[in-house]
C-alpha cells in the first residue's frame, strides 16, 4: 500500500526519533529509574494483551504483579505505580518536544493554507489587487484564556522548548542533560496559581512566540501584498483573559486586573527595547543614530526606571520611527529598511498594550449587582431607579435604563461582588488611560439571555459617569435555547434608542460571542454546532437589516466537543449568509502550547485562519451556501441527536456515573488553574453548575469522548433505517460544513478506547448505562465510516492519526492505573471508607494520572 509522504515524514522524524531518544531515559543515573524503565514496557504489554482478553484493570495489575513482581504487597505495587506515572509523564514531554521539533518538516509551512500559497493563487488569477483590498478589511483575533487544560508547570514548558532545540540540532549530550533535569523537576504544583500567575505564564507565549511570528507575518504582507507599503489594517489581533475573566472566579480582583495590564505593557516595552538594542548596531547613520539613541533611552526609562510612568507616548514613538524611516529612504539608500519596517509593524500591531484584556462576568451576577445598586442609590437619595425596579417588566426596565446615569462610588457597597463589579468599570477607564483604548475595550456577558442583560451592563458604564464609553458590550450565547433567542435579543437592542446610539459611537459594529463548550454540554455535539450555525445566519441577517456589521467571537476549545478540530475547514465552510469579515477565537490550555507554542506552529495555525477567511470571503465567495433541502436534513439530524443526547443526559445514572466512575472530582484537586471547577459551592453536583472543561475532561479520562459523538450515530441510523440515507450522503458530499463536523467527530471517536472500561458492563449499578454509551459509540463509528467512505477513522489525516495512536500507546499504563485506583476507591467507599489512609493514596494516584493523560491527549478538554 502506498504511504503518503506526510506520514512518511512523521514516521521518520517523530516516531523513529522517539524510539531512539526514549532509550536515553532508562540510562539516567537516578534511583530506581532503570528498574522502572525496564518494568514499564512489560506492564504496557500486559495492559495491551489484557484488554484484548477483556480483563479488567484489577486483573491486569494482579497478573503483572504475579508474573514480574514476585507477588508484591499492595504497598510495593502502589510505589511502582507512582514511579510509572512519573516516568510516563516524562515520556510524554519527550514525545511533545520531538513532535514540535519536527513540525516544519512534517507540515509544509508554505503549503496549501499558507500566506505564500494564498498570494500565489491570487497572482495566478490576476487578482492580487483584490486580495490586497480584502486584507485591508479582514482581521483575525486569537484570545488567550486561562481555562485550565494545561498541566505543565512553567519550568517544564521551558525544558520542552530547550529539548526541541537539542532535538532539532541532534545534540545528544544536551538532550541527556535536559532529560536528567526533567527527572529532577516536579510536575505538580503545591498551590493553585493565582490569576496573575496564569497571566505571567501566558505572557511567555506573547513575548517569545506571537511577537516574533506576528511581526514576520505582517512584514510578509508588506513585501508581497502591499508593494512595500506599511499595512494600515491590524490584520492580527491578540486578546487576553487571565486577570479579566471574572465569571465564576472569585480570585480575579480589581488589583489583579490592573497588575495584569501593567505586566502586559511592561512585556511589550521589553520586547521593543530588545529589538531597539539589536537594531542600534545597524542604524548608525548620520541624523539617524541620535534619534535612535534617544528612543532607546526613553523606552529603557519607561521599563526599568518607572513605577508605571511612560517617558514617551505611543504617538511620539510612531512619529519618531516614521521620521527615521523617511531619513533612511531619502538619505541612506534604504539600508536596513526591511529590519526597521518589521519593527514598525510590531509597534503598529501591539501598541503599548500587547493584547486586549477582555473583562467577563456572568449575567446572573449582574442581576444581583443591579438589585444592590437600586437599593444603595435609593438610600443615597439618587433618583436613578425606582425602588420597585425588580418588579417591573422588561420594557419598563429598559425605559428606566435609558435615563439612568450617576457617579457611583465603589465604597458605597458593602457587598463584595457589587463593589468589585463597579470597580471593574473604573479599572477599564484606568487601563485605557495607561495602555490606550485597545488595552481593555470589551465587556463580555456570559450566560446572556436577554436584551436586558446587555442594557444593564452598558448602563453600568453610564452609572460610573462614563458616557459614550469606548467599550464593546459582547453578549455570549451558550445554551441551545439562548442561541435560538439570540436573534430577537439583538433585534430588541438594535431598535433600542440608547443602544443604537452606543453602536453608532462604535462604528456600527457589534461583537457577539457564541459558546461551543456549554452548547455541546447542553445540547450535544450535532445540535450545538447546528444551533450556532443557524444563530450566525439569523444574527447576520438581522444585523445587515439594521446596518450593523456583526463580528462573531467563537469560544472554541481544543477538541471537537469544545468547538475544536480542523479550524481551517470550519471557517472555510461558513456560507455567504454568515458574516465572516473577522475570525475571533479563544485558545486555551494545551491548544496554546500545541498549536501556538512554537514559532513554526504559531505561524502555521495563524496562516490557516487567514487563508480560511480568504477562501470563504475571497476565492470561494458565495459558495458553501446550504440549500433548503440540506438545511432540512441538518435540522432533522440535529433534532434526533438532541433528543437522544437529552434522554442520555437526563438518565438517572448520568451524574452518579460521572461522580463515581470518572475522574471528574479530581480536576478540582489538581492545582492547575485559579478558577473553581464548578460554579456553585454546594456539595451536591448539579449539571448546570458543571464547567465544560472538567465535564469534557472527565469523559476523556474514561476514553469515552461522549461530548464529541453522542447522538451522531442515532441521528445517522434514523436516516438509514427510514430509507433516507442518500440525503445524508448528499449532504456529506456537497456540504463542507457537515463534512467538517463528521471529520471532527471522527477525532473524538479515534481518541476513545472502550476496552479500558469494558469491565463496567458487568457493574450491577452502571452496567446498563455503560452499554448505552458503548452502543452509541459503535453506531457512530460504523455510520461515519459509511458516509465518509473510509475504512478507518481519520484515514485522510494519517499523520494526525499516527500521533494519536502513539500518544495513546504511551499513556495506556496510566489509564490502566487510574481505572485500577478508581476501582479500589469504590471498593473502600462501599466498606464505609474505613481505611482513610489508603483512600487518600488511591485518590492521589487518580489525580496524578490526570496529568500525563491530559498532556498526552493534547486538546482533550
Amino acid at each position: 500500500m502506498y504511504t503518503s509522504p506526510r506520514l512518511e515524514r512523521f514516521e521518520e522524524n517523530v516516531l523513529a526519533k522517539y524510539q531512539i531518544y526514549n532509550s536515553i531515559l532508562i540510562t539516567l543515573p537516578f534511583d530506581n529509574i532503570g528498574n522502572t524503565g525496564i518494568m514499564l514496557p512489560l506492564f504496557a504489554e500486559v495492559c495491551e494483551s489484557g484488554f484484548k482478553k477483556e480483563w479488567n484493570p484489577q486483573q491486569i495489575v494482579d497478573f503483572f504483579s504475579e508474573k514480574y513482581l514476585d507477588n508484591a504487597s499492595e504497598k510495593e505495587k502502589i510505589d511502582l505505580m507512582f514511579r510509572f506515572i512519573q516516568y510516563v509523564e516524562r515520556q510524554v514531554v519527550l514525545f511533545d518536544a520531538i513532535e514540535d521539533a519536527a513540525f516544519s518538516v512534517v507540515n509544509n509551512l508554505d503549503g496549501e493554507n499558507s500566506l505564500r500559497n494564498t498570494k500565489d493563487k491570487a497572482e495566478s488569477k490576476d487578482s492580487l489587487e483584490e486580495l490586497k483590498a480584502f486584507f485591508e478589511e479582514f482581521k483575525i483575533r486569537t484570545v488567550l484564556t486561562a481555562h485550565p487544560t494545561q498541566f505543565y508547570p512553567g519550568s517544564v514548558l521551558g525544558i520542552i522548548t530547550d529539548l526541541e532545540d537539542a532535538i532539532r540540532s541532534n545534540n545528544l549530550k544536551r538532550m541527556r542533560e535536559l532529560l536528567a533535569q526533567l527527572g529532577k523537576t516536579p510536575f505538580i504544583k503545591k498551590e493553585k496559581p493565582t490569576p496573575f500567575d496564569e497571566a505571567v505564564s501566558l505572557t511567555w507565549y506573547l513575548e517569545n512566540v506571537f511577537y516574533e511570528t506576528a511581526g514576520k507575518m505582517m512584514h510578509f504582507f508588506q513585501k508581497n501584498i502591499y508593494d512595500g507599503e506599511l499595512p494600515k489594517n491590524q490584520i492580527l489581533n491578540l486578546g487576553f483573559w487571565p486577570g479579566g475573566d471574572r465569571d465564576g472566579n472569585p480570585f480575579v480582583t480589581t488589583d489583579i486586573t490592573l497588575q495584569v495590564t501593567e505586566r502586559l505593557r511592561t512585556s511589550i516595552l521589553k520586547c521593543y527595547y530588545r529589538d531597539i538594542r539589536d537594531l542600534k548596531r545597524k542604524l548608525t547613520f548620520h541624523q539617524v543614530d541620535m534619534l535612535w539613541t534617544e528612543l532607546e533611552h526613553k523606552i529603557y526609562r519607561s521599563v526599568f526606571y518607572s513605577e508605571g510612568d511612560l517617558y514617551i507616548t505611543l504617538d511620539e514613538m510612531k512619529a519618531t520611527l516614521l521620521d527615521i524611516r523617511t531619513r533612511i529612504i531619502e538619505n541612506h539608500q534604504s539600508l536596513y529598511l526591511d529590519d526597521l519596517d518589521e519593527f514598525i509593524n510590531k509597534v503598529n500591531l501591539f501598541g503599548f498594550y500587547f493584547a486586549t484584556l477582555d473583562i467577563r462576568q456572568n449575567s446572573k451576577i449582574h442581576d444581583k449587582v443591579i438589585k444592590d445598586i437600586v437599593k444603595i442609590t435609593n438610600e443615597h437619595n439618587l433618583s436613578v431607579f425606582p425602588t420597585d425596579y425588580s418588579a417591573l417588566n422588561e420594557k419598563e426596565k429598559l425605559d428606566w435604563l435609558s435615563k439612568a446615569a450617576a457617579n457611583l462610588d465603589p465604597e458605597w457597597f458593602e457587598d463584595e461582588i457589587t463593589r468589585a463589579t463597579v470597580e471593574s468599570i473604573y479599572a477599564i477607564q484606568k487601563i485605557q488611560e495607561q495602555n490606550g483604548e485597545l488595552g481593555a475595550n470589551r465587556y463580555i456577558i456570559s450566560n446572556n439571555q436577554s436584551a436586558l442583560n446587555v442594557l444593564e451592563t452598558y448602563t453600568l458604564f453610564r452609572l460610573c459617569g462614563w458616557e459614550n464609553a469606548p467599550v464593546d458590550i459582547v453578549p455570549l450565547f451558550e445554551t441551545v435555547e439562548d442561541l435560538e433567542n439570540a436573534e430577537q435579543v439583538m433585534k430588541t437592542l438594535y431598535t433600542n434608542p440608547l443602544y443604537s446610539q452606543h453602536l453608532k459611537f462604535r462604528n456600527n459594529k457589534q461583537t457577539i460571542m457564541l459558546g461551543f463548550s456549554d452548547g455541546t454540554k447542553d445540547g450535544g455535539y450535532l445540535m450545538a454546532n447546528w444551533s450556532i450555525y443557524k444563530a450566525k445566519e439569523a444574527l447576520t441577517a438581522i444585523s445587515r437589516e439594521y446596518g450593523i456589521e456583526v463580528i462573531f467571537f467563537d469560544g472554541r476549545g481544543g477538541p471537537p466537543a469544545r468547538g475544536g478540530g480542523k479550524t481551517h475547514k470550519f471557517y472555510a465552510s461558513q456560507g455567504p449568509d454568515i458574516e465572516n469579515n473577522e475570525i475571533q477565537i479563544t485558545i486555551q490550555g494545551q491548544t496554546i502550547s500545541s498549536n501556538f507554542g512554537t514559532l513554526d506552529s504559531c505561524r502555521y495555525n495563524l496562516e490557516n485562519l487567514l487563508s480560511a477567511g480568504a477562501a470563504n470571503q475571497f476565492f470561494n465567495k458565495g459558495e458553501n451556501k446550504l440549500s433548503d433541502t440540506e438545511k432540512q436534513t441538518l435540522e432533522s439530524l440535529s433534532q434526533i441527536s438532541y433528543r437522544e443526547y437529552s434522554d442520555f443526559k437526563n438518565h438517572p445514572k448520568f451524574i452518579p456515573y460521572l461522580e463515581r466512575r470518572s475522574a471528574l472530582k479530581y480536576y478540582a484537586m489538581a492545582n492547575i488553574g485559579s478558577r473553581p471547577s464548578k460554579r456553585s459551592q454546594s456539595e451536591k453536583l448539579d449539571f448546570n453548575d458543571l464547567r465544560a472543561i472538567p465535564f469534557v475532561g472527565a469523559w476523556s479520562q474514561l476514553k469515552q469522548n461522549v461530548p464529541g459523538f453522542f447522538g451522531v450515530g442515532s441521528a445517522l441510523k434514523h436516516f438509514e433505517d427510514n430509507g433516507k440515507w442518500q440525503e445524508v450522503q448528499d449532504l456529506y458530499d456537497h456540504s463542507l460544513f457537515f463534512k467538517t463536523l463528521i471529520e471532527n467527530s471522527m477525532m473524538s471517536l479515534a481518541k476513545s478506547f472502550f476496552p479500558l472500561t469494558s469491565y463496567m458492563k458487568d457493574d450491577p449499578e452502571f452496567g446498563e448505562f455503560w452499554e448505552i454509551i458503548f452502543n452509541e459509540f459503535k453506531e457512530t463509528k460504523r455510520l461515519v465510516l459509511k458516509v465518509s467512505g473510509f475504512e478507518t477513522l481519520m484515514e485522510n489525516y494519517p499523520d494526525g492519526k499516527a500521533s494519536i495512536q502513539m500518544r495513546e500507546q504511551i499513556v495506556l499504563p496510566l489509564l490502566t492505573i487510574q481505572q485500577y485506583a478508581l476501582t479500589k476507591i469504590n471498593e473502600l467507599n462501599l466498606k464505609g471508607g474505613q481505611d482513610e489512609e489508603m483512600l487518600k493514596i488511591y485518590e492521589k494516584i487518580v489525580m496524578r494520572s490526570l496529568f500525563g493523560n491530559i498532556n498526552a491527549s493534547r486538546n482533550s478538554a
